[in-house]
């Protein structure tokens, strides 16, 4: 397996096409290029950390549209993902805007979600999620998710962590963008070092199982 050397300029121009020639026949047309130029280098990349956080799932390219009303057939980015429990782990992507990193859990099961959200509400555990949070987005860090547009059953709208508490999905997300960086072997130690400081938040979420 080749080493990772960083995202050719190609990946990116690659996508900025297919946002606007989202077709089989510019697929057909191109996919030597997305071979070479988005595949090879994710495998790359997430195979450089598996040591450390484990086997990483390089998402298929083609969007699954049998009930979508979107009916384009091919993603316009690439994304892996390593699981760190249920629903919950580490991303990465790359697209025509660059490449940006995540964590988090995209989505829980109902008694899941419960759990974590007595965790949220109580006011120990609650406090530590915020300090964790907090120092995320202090450097860098978005929180990003699904959320409720009211409260959810059984907690008041008036909690000190309400939006919080309405959040069905909870992830970060940070972007690296077209920074000289993603296109250097460097990237592969930025994504372990953002995974690194994430691995709080994904602990908290796994202190909560259904």
């Amino acid at each position: 397996m080749s080493s990772f050397t960083g995202f050719p300029v190609a990946a990116l121009d690659f996508y900025d096409d297919l946002e606007m020639d989202n077709t089989k026949s510019f697929w057909s047309a191109h996919k030597d290029t997305y071979d070479t130029a988005v595949k090879v280098p994710m495998v790359a990349l997430v195979a450089a950390l598996e040591d450390e956080f484990g086997p990483a799932k390089v998402f298929r390219p083609y969007r699954d549209v049998r009930f979508a009303k979107d009916k384009t057939p091919y993603k316009t980015h690439q994304g892996a993902f390593v699981a760190s429990g249920p629903a919950t782990g580490w991303y990465v992507e790359v697209a025509a805007p660059g490449v940006r990193v995540g964590a988090g859990f995209y989505a829980a099961e109902a008694p899941q979600l419960a759990a974590i959200r007595a965790g949220i509400a109580d006011d120990r555990e609650g406090a530590e999620l915020e300090r964790i949070l907090a120092a995320l987005t202090g450097a860098g860090w978005e929180v990003g998710g699904e959320t409720l547009k009211t409260s959810p059953r059984g907690y008041d709208a008036d909690h000190p962590r309400i939006g919080l508490l309405r959040h069905k999905s909870l992830t970060l997300g940070k972007k690296y963008g077209f920074a000289p960086v993603i296109h250097s072997p460097e990237l592969v130690d930025m994504v372990r070092e953002d995974w690194r400081a994430a691995r709080p938040f994904l602990d908290w979420v796994a202190a909560h199982p259904a």
